[in-house]
């Protein structure tokens, strides 16, 4: 089974997609992109075609191993999000080739289903416990909100009693026994940060996310000692050398791996494999397409230490197309009570509408971050 081609597809609202084809007209799609940086991975793709084209695309280990250590400089978001998606897609090829779902290769299934959590709020999250009461309405267990906007290295606790009563706002919709999961973003700095823990402490939290950049992860030392609420991070590492220190300093209780940055399914799931020796819980990070998720969960139904996953339906960001928009059966996402069920159908257990998506490659993206200034005009974290 050898790879003959390849293409891609940039599609709205900031996605990147993957089409391998074999010699004998297999498919497999996978989702490479870092939101933002779509073009830049996009030609990394295409600068790796040279190693797949003629490839064994059953030898999916030995492509990662290529693709990884080949080309001599390593990591970071954009060369681990290329190899991403490519691995995305030899995984999906080798499921529809053996007729089996990913997670059969890694195991077989460790659960039934995967709870998963809806957005709520925005970037600059209003009206938190209106929207928060309507996913519960929904029958979703669980949420996530931004803690707040633009956040100076030392701010007024102006702005930490607005994030207090956003979060009371939604636990008086929900009720006590509701998952809510704060993300700082990488917005707030070490100083606010450790105020902002001890202050969230009080609401039980299912998690506070990225509480500082993950450059600074030394600083989570300090920050762990202001809460007992966990602490989650990882969506700005990309590969086990990455999540090795951090789980190493032993203050994350929960990982959140990428599976369209961090390497893919093959490196995912070794880095799930890590923190289960060290007693974490993994959350894969996924507010991207259709390919991304039925990604995250094919190494969900297969990785015990899996608790929640996140997903993208209704997020502030899909103002043009949303998650569904580019499957032939949408209903292959369906959530109930809070979960959403395995995939039976092979390869990454999708299929991708590929009309809907030439016709929306047409349209493209430009997709680019905000950038935010504090009020003396310095540039602020998004």
């Amino acid at each position: 089974m050898k790879i003959a081609s390849m293409e891609l597809f940039l599609v709205p609202p900031r996605w990147l997609f993957l089409k391998l084809t074999t010699d004998d007209g297999l498919v497999g799609w996978g989702e490479p992109v870092v939101e933002g940086h779509a073009a830049a991975v996009a030609a990394a793709v295409k600068e790796m075609e040279d190693y797949l084209i003629g490839h064994d695309a059953n030898r999916i280990e030995d492509m990662w191993q290529i693709l990884y250590r080949a080309g001599f400089y390593r990591g970071g978001p954009i060369l681990m999000s290329a190899i991403a998606g490519i691995d995305q897609a030899l995984w999906d090829l080798k499921g529809k080739r053996y007729g089996l779902p990913v997670y059969e290769f890694f195991g077989g299934r460790a659960r039934d289903k995967v709870r998963v959590y809806s957005w709520i709020g925005g970037d600059r999250p209003a009206d938190v416990g209106i929207a928060a009461r309507e996913k519960k309405d929904l029958g979703f267990t669980a949420i996530k909100m931004n803690a707040s906007e633009e956040m100076h290295f030392i701010d007024s606790y102006t702005k930490v009693d607005a994030v207090l009563q956003r979060v009371q706002a939604v636990r008086d919709a929900v009720g006590r026994d509701f998952g809510i999961a704060v993300d700082f973003h990488g917005r707030i700095h070490k100083p606010m940060a450790k105020i902002l823990a001890r202050e969230l402490a009080p609401f039980n939290l299912m998690f506070i996310e990225e509480p500082v950049l993950s450059e600074n992860s030394e600083a989570l030392r300090e920050i762990a000692r202001h809460t007992s609420t966990p602490i989650a991070t990882g969506e700005r590492m990309y590969s086990r050398w990455d999540f090795k220190r951090i789980l190493e300093e032993g203050y994350v209780d929960i990982i959140q791996p990428d599976l369209s940055h961090a390497g893919g399914i093959t490196e995912s799931k070794k880095i799930a494999t890590m923190a289960e020796a060290y007693d974490v819980a993994v959350a894969p990070h996924c507010p991207l397409g259709p390919i991304a998720l039925a990604s995250c969960i094919q190494l969900d139904a297969c990785t015990p230490n899996v608790f929640i996953q996140e997903q993208s339906l209704g997020i502030h960001y899909n103002k043009t197309n949303d998650l569904l928009d580019y499957l032939a059966n949408p209903m292959v996402f369906q959530y109930e009570a809070g979960f959403v069920g395995l995939p039976t159908n092979p390869g990454l257990g999708i299929d991708v509408n590929e009309a809907y998506v030439r016709g929306a490659a047409e349209r493209g993206h430009n997709w680019k971050n905000p950038v935010w200034r504090n009020e003396d005009g310095t540039v602020a974290e998004w």
